[in-house]
């Protein structure tokens, strides 16, 4: 197979914030001819589907300005510098929904959008939640709410598309595929 490498020649940096960077590579392309790619830089996130011991499940309702609307999510936050996922499922986890868990399992892990972004969202599994008194605070700028569903609650957001986002609809899909799982055994 011949290769499909695009090779870098040059990079102007665009944009640095507090979550992501923006940039501008020019490229060689396998043919030879050249091209530009608009790239956005992310240090790496990680979603929880926390499930509740009565078969539900936890899920944050937040404003997202991209959108302009409000839509129920599974929870999620980005990785600071050098922490490892594990880390920061524990802390977005206990961060968005006052709960700690003893039963935490890495699932899997995902590009987002690799056409132009390399943000890596790692899925993490929550059960055995302990509700903690005094939990970590939120972002000084997240608005959240906690809102608890069952199976069939779950699949009327979705239809209301209040449910619509790729990690949310992968918990979704994952819930699913535990509960045929479970009417199997």
């Amino acid at each position: 197979m011949d290769s499909l490498e695009e090779k870098t020649i040059h990079t102007k940096k665009i944009f640095n914030g507090n979550i992501i960077e923006l940039q501008v590579d020019d490229v060689e392309l396998p043919n030879g001819e050249k091209s530009k790619r608009e790239i956005v830089k992310h240090p790496g996130a990680v979603a929880i589907i926390p499930f509740s011991s009565d078969g539900g499940m936890y899920l944050v309702e937040q404003f997202r300005k991209p959108l302009e609307k409000t839509i129920i999510e599974i929870p999620a936050g980005k990785m600071e510098p050098g922490e490892h996922h594990s880390i920061t499922a524990r802390r977005e986890l206990e961060e968005e929904t006052g709960f700690q868990s003893d039963d935490l399992m890495y699932l899997t892990s995902f590009y987002t959008s690799p056409g132009f972004a390399d943000e890596l969202l790692h899925i993490y599994v929550a059960r055995d939640l302990r509700k903690m008194e005094q939990p970590l605070a939120q972002d000084a700028d997240e608005f959240i709410n906690l809102v608890k569903v069952m199976p069939e609650e779950a699949e009327q957001l979705i239809e209301q598309q209040l449910i619509f986002d790729a990690k949310t609809m992968y918990a979704m899909q994952y819930w699913k595929l535990q509960l045929l799982i479970e009417e199997k055994d």
